[in-house]
């Protein structure tokens, strides 16, 4: 179960992410999201359901480098049966830039049945250097920094989350490849994703006109071939990621939308 976690924030992580053209800031439009936002996923595999995930963005407003942020938190969890094999409970949080939505700090709580992990990365926006710190199991003391090369307006994770939301796939006509790049733990990507055009997409709250995303998956022991994955997000104002599916090496796994509050705009359901 861990496993598949694992797999799914790594694909939020590849899909999400984008480098800037300038060192300065650039704001960008959102209409999709605000403050007090709360997203809830079913997680699967195959027919059964194996955990649960959900994304958070805080009611208040943090400052970090002197910048207004928002604070989101995406956890993911083991449920039912499963949670007798193996207990996985994560949380992976970033501060994020309100106007340009790059991260100035993010932070992960890995705990997965006896393995733990805690770090801390400071994004140095001016210098592209990203500070990884780890704590140590024994001590629970941060050891020495670990720095790496990033791209400008890197992101991570949590906030490429957010900034998928903000692409006008409007845009895209079907068959057009959209090419993105950005940093995970230590290590800079370049991924392309193919845009599929739209579908009406069943999920627990009704069915969804979605956009269809196809990212050209690199060679990895994860995912079964280079178009093992396909992620929907809402054809509305609010751009949420509804259904994510994956053909995996051990089987085929996904995550799904259950419930909602807090949303900027109404969800557009068809009614049929």
């Amino acid at each position: 179960m861990k496993f598949l976690m694992k797999s799914f924030f790594l694909l939020i992580v590849l899909c999400s992410f984008t480098g800037g053209k300038r060192k300065d800031f650039v704001p960008l439009k959102n209409t999709s999201f605000g403050r007090g936002e709360v997203l809830n996923y079913r997680v699967n595999f195959g027919f059964f359901t194996v955990g649960q995930a959900s994304t958070v963005i805080e009611n208040r407003i943090f400052n970090m480098n002197s910048r207004p942020c928002y604070k989101v938190d995406a956890y993911g969890e083991t449920s039912g049966f499963v949670s007798w094999i193996t207990k996985v409970k994560d949380q992976w949080g970033a501060y994020i830039d309100t106007a340009a939505l790059v991260t100035h700090v993010s932070y992960r709580k890995i705990r997965e049945g006896n393995y733990r992990k805690d770090e801390v990365i400071s994004f140095d926006h001016d210098k592209k250097q990203a500070e990884v710190k780890v704590m140590n199991k024994e001590t629970g003391v941060y050891e020495n920094p670990q720095y790496y090369e990033t791209p400008e307006n890197v992101r991570d994770l949590v906030a490429g989350f957010l900034y998928l939301r903000v692409i006008d796939f409007n845009k895209y006509d079907k068959g057009d490849t959209l090419t993105i790049s950005g940093f995970f733990e230590d290590t800079s990507y370049n991924l392309r994703i193919m845009y599929y055009g739209k579908e009406k997409v069943s999920t627990k709250v009704g069915k969804i006109l979605s956009h269809k995303l196809v990212p050209v998956m690199p060679d990895n022991k994860l995912f079964d071939g280079e178009n093992s994955i396909t992620c929907w997000i809402s054809d509305d104002l609010n751009r949420i990621p509804v259904k994510i599916q994956a053909k995996m090496f051990i089987g085929s796994t996904g995550i799904e939308l259950q419930s909602f509050k807090g949303l900027r705009n109404q969800l557009k359901i068809i009614q049929e």
